[in-house]
């Protein structure tokens, strides 16, 4: 039987994990009114899929009632400045009167009475902060950049506080939670815990296929969780992606927009020496064919240290130098005879001057 071979070889080699994950943000909120009044304005962007600036209000609510109290609330202010201003002065004229009286009492020297003015200015102060407050949170709006996930007000409608109007979420970082089982652990070789730092940086490559292209995103693996999950008996990594619709989008533009179901390569630690062979030498069971020195087909059983689609490595069972078989035996049988075919590799020159 003629078969396919490659010889083994030692040399170092970067491992890697491929896991799956879905893209989530990581900022989601739910968009809450903090005051109560009739809608009179919502803004374009305020619909599924729309984009919502720093501060910019996107729901407006009637705050006529709102700025009543806040006049009001100035006007009690001002009435407490002028109890103040006469108390002490009140404070100042006794005081000198009872200049030469020796020991006197604190409500002789209408202390306590100014203290009370002051108090009641304070108070004052504070009420109108609180509807000056009130006012503001008329407008509705954001503290970051972000988009809509859905919505659930119109033009006309009464909301009152704790009425929730839409969901939204941050576009400023997404996350991607990573499964990983004992053995892509130990690939990784990192401990359970883990968290980046400047340092110690893990890059990550994301792949998608997303409107019938393959796209391409680079992010981080941030940490590793300290707990294994019971239920899955295995060990979840978070990553994260910066700007990931605007400079962390792939080179095509495509955003990694949230929702997206990713595959996620991650280079762990790497191996000195190590003794590669093709992936599709390893056969079930882990088993290899190796062609000796007398032409005859060798079953040997190998130590898988690491595989991916393309290789493996193996740290028992094989010496540099073997040949082991990639193509297919239909029947193998320990010592049965074999001739080793070469692929014939054609250059895309070659095949340029022959055609």
């Amino acid at each position: 039987m003629t078969v396919f071979t490659a010889v083994v070889k030692a040399s170092d080699i970067d491992l890697k994990v491929i896991t799956q994950g879905e893209v989530r943000a990581k900022t989601q909120i739910n968009i809450i009114s903090e005051v109560a009044g009739r809608v009179i304005e919502v803004s374009p962007e305020f619909v599924e899929g729309g984009i919502v600036k720093p501060g910019v209000p996107f729901v407006s609510i009637e705050s006529i009632d709102y700025v009543f109290a806040v006049n009001q609330a100035k006007a009690r202010v001002a009435e407490a400045e002028v109890r103040v201003q006469q108390a002490k002065a009140v404070a100042e004229v006794v005081q000198y009167q009872l200049r030469n009286e020796g020991k006197v009492s604190d409500l002789a020297l209408k202390i306590p009475q100014l203290t009370e003015a002051n108090a009641k200015l304070t108070s004052a102060q504070s009420d109108l902060e609180q509807a000056q407050l009130n006012l503001s949170r008329t407008q509705i709006s954001l503290p970051f950049d972000g988009r809509v996930i859905s919505t659930s007000v119109a033009v006309g409608q009464y909301i009152s506080p704790g009425t929730q109007i839409g969901r939204a979420f941050s576009n400023d970082w997404v996350e991607i939670r990573l499964p990983l089982n004992d053995s892509q652990l130990a690939t990784l070789g990192l401990p359970i815990g883990f968290v980046a730092t400047n340092y110690n940086r893990v890059p990550i490559k994301i792949s998608a296929k997303v409107a019938g292209r393959e796209h391409l995103w680079a992010g981080q693996l941030n940490r590793l969780d300290a707990s294994i999950d019971p239920s899955t008996r295995m060990l979840f990594g978070t990553a994260e992606v910066q700007n990931p619709y605007a400079e962390g989008a792939s080179q095509t533009g495509m955003p990694l927009a949230v929702g997206l179901f990713v595959t996620v390569e991650i280079v762990g630690r790497t191996l000195e020496n190590a003794y590669i062979i093709p992936r599709e030498a390893l056969r079930a069971g882990d088993k290899v064919y190796v062609v000796n020195n007398d032409g005859k087909l060798e079953i040997r059983s190998v130590d898988v240290t690491y595989s991916s689609e393309t290789e493996a490595v193996v740290n028992v069972g094989l010496d540099i130098g073997d040949q082991v078989i990639i193509s297919s035996i239909p029947n193998p049988i320990e010592g049965m005879r074999l001739s080793i075919a070469h692929r014939n590799l054609v250059s895309s020159d070659d095949q340029a001057a022959e055609s």
